[in-house]
């Protein structure tokens, strides 16, 4: 079943900073830009990051499994082996997490592997892989 692709537009400080998080380390390809914003391929998804500096960062956060979770942020469900090779990525570039990769909800519905991370303009991603795909949206 083909699944509709999303389109997201979240503010920046800096769109170079942009580039390289997105484009390099997230390997991201880039799309269109402008001089005050840049479309990403968000595994299958466009992303826009605008450039709009008074309006970055997360604020807010709710408990989730013990840790505090941003309440505002957005990321992916990938496959378990591609999440593997993405937090490796990450710890080797010496990426701060929020929440360290780790499994949330173990031995129950919904059991997930995740990981939070902010990108330099303080834009809360999470990335999340489920061993089974049914458990997406178990209760």
């Amino acid at each position: 079943m083909d699944i509709p692709r999303f389109h997201l537009a979240f503010p920046v400080r800096d769109l170079a900073e942009a580039r390289a998080f997105y484009g390099l380390l997230l390997g991201c390809p880039e799309g269109r830009s402008s001089d005050e914003w840049i479309d990403f391929d968000f595994h299958g998804h466009q992303i826009v990051a605008h450039l709009a500096p008074d309006e970055v960062g997360h604020k807010s956060t709710n408990d989730v499994d013990g840790h505090n979770v941003p309440v505002r942020h957005f990321g992916a469900l990938l496959s378990p082996a591609d999440w593997d090779v993405l937090a490796e990525r990450l710890k080797a570039a010496g990426t701060r997490f929020v929440i360290e990769p780790y499994t949330r909800f173990k031995g129950e519905p919904g059991e997930q592997s995740t990981m939070f991370f902010l990108d330099p303009s303080g834009n809360a991603l999470e990335f999340k892989a489920f061993a089974d795909d049914a458990m997406v949206f178990a209760k």
